[in-house]
């Protein structure tokens, strides 16, 4: 039985390689042109997968080519695909993503079968939820069903990873079904108002985020590592910064969420929060450094050469 359930999106990513960024109402011409698996939710089950965990995924895709290749490879990684949706009345969701020379990048998603995935098809996971199961979250699929997710797994004894990305002004009511919440330092920026530069900013943020109701909250700051704060039943706030791991970046389209798909396993798996987070910064660093997403996410063994170097 799985114990890591991933619900979100599924995407198939075309990616060109550009020198640089292109501005509005710009053409650049660019180099290599790929296909890659892709979709926040598709690339986090497949991060806690490569990394040893037992995966349950529930996205929706599209009657075509597109989606029949995304199952195919869900089932190749070892992921549950029974509870995956097939619509046919959209196609399934593309993303166009530029990434420049140094690695940085930006997407265009045009999300068709995800932003069909309902409440009622997470009520045919519900059986999978209980004590023990991590249920992780992202907002590429329709926010009423994220926040029916986030609810339904809460009161039945799951704990609850949102990692909220593409980036959105979010209710309260959805943070008091949080154990945890990743936000990037944009992500955190639009939640709380704050510019999260440093420790300090992030800090301030975390702050804010703490007061809407989550009691774990973690900030990835990239080459700048990431910002831990806890809120303690005492009242107390403790805070952690863990260092990145120094790498040259290629592509970083799917460093967030190898991040957060390990970060899950690792929690599944029994790994205190300090050494989940340090485990899925090391599977974060290797991802950058291969272009494409799904492609991108390493196998638990290569993760443990990053930790134990010989």
């Amino acid at each position: 039985m799985s114990k890591l359930v991933g619900i979100g999106s599924s995407t198939t990513d075309m990616i060109i390689q550009v020198p640089r960024l292109p501005g509005p109402g710009e053409t650049i011409l660019g180099g290599d042109f790929t296909t890659a698996a892709g979709g926040k939710g598709a690339n986090q089950a497949v991060a806690a997968a490569r990394a040893g965990s037992n995966v349950t995924l529930v996205a929706a895709v599209g009657d075509d080519m597109f989606g029949e290749q995304a199952l195919k490879g869900f089932e190749a990684e070892g992921i549950y695909t029974g509870l995956c949706v097939i619509d046919a009345t959209s196609p399934s969701g593309v993303a166009q993503i530029f990434v420049d020379d140094d690695g940085e990048n930006c997407i265009g998603v045009a999300s068709g079968a995800n932003s069909c995935l309902e409440p009622g098809h997470i009520d045919r996971a519900a059986g999978l939820f209980g004590d023990g199961v991590v249920v992780l979250l992202q907002l590429e699929s329709p926010l009423e069903t994220v926040e029916y997710s986030a609810r339904l797994a809460k009161n039945t004894g799951c704990t609850v990873i949102l990692n909220p990305a593409p980036a959105a002004i979010l209710p309260d009511s959805l943070f008091e079904n949080l154990d945890y919440i990743t936000p990037n330092a944009n992500e955190a920026e639009l939640l709380t108002g704050i510019p999260v530069t440093d420790e300090a900013s992030a800090s301030a943020a975390a702050t804010a985020l703490h007061q809407r109701g989550c009691k774990n909250i973690i900030i990835t700051r990239g080459e700048h590592g990431v910002y831990l704060s806890q809120h303690r039943d005492s009242g107390v706030h403790s805070t952690t910064a863990f260092p990145a791991f120094q790498v040259d970046a290629l592509d970083t389209t799917a460093a967030g969420d190898v991040f957060n798909g390990c970060l899950a396993a690792r929690l599944v798996a029994g790994d205190d929060l300090d050494n989940a987070i340090h485990y899925a910064q090391a599977a974060a660093a290797l991802s950058v450094q291969v272009l494409g997403a799904q492609d991108s996410a390493p196998e638990h063994a290569a993760i443990l050469r990053v930790l134990n170097p010989a």
